[in-house]
């Protein structure tokens, strides 16, 4: 019996979980825009994830950008959403209203930068200046 040995997966095509990308716009250039597009795009690569597409959200008075990618979320359940740093989200009060509708359509929140979620093993206090360790 002969057996045959597939390519290793760095030589296959192998597509990575899809996600999605979305940007708040207002009152940005677009060298500025195409940079943060590219932000998203270069993360996806370096995290092998495949990138499904960008929303954009240029207006503050509409969310209509939102809710189609929500809509596409729902349709593709896709790993996660990328944004480039937690202020694409919006304020605070919106922020945190768009946060919950993503968790509970199961998609994970990522961040290209930002605030590093809290992890429960880290001691939450260092030890004073000068102390040694035995």
């Amino acid at each position: 019996m002969v057996t045959t040995m597939e390519p290793l997966t760095e030589q296959r095509n192998v597509t990575g979980p899809i996600v999605f990308g979305f940007l708040r716009l207002f009152g940005v250039s677009a060298s500025r825009q195409q940079a943060l597009a590219k932000a998203i795009t270069d993360y996806c690569r370096r995290h092998e994830l495949t990138l499904g597409g960008v929303y954009m959200e240029r207006c503050a008075a509409t969310s209509g950008a939102f809710v189609g990618m929500l809509d596409a979320v729902a349709a593709t359940r896709p790993y996660g959403v990328v944004f480039p740093a937690p202020s694409h989200l919006g304020p605070r009060a919106i922020a945190a209203d768009r946060m919950q509708r993503l968790r509970q359509a199961g998609t994970e929140i990522l961040l290209v930068r930002g605030a590093r979620p809290a992890v429960a093993d880290e001691p939450t206090s260092t030890p004073a200046s000068g102390s040694t360790t035995p």
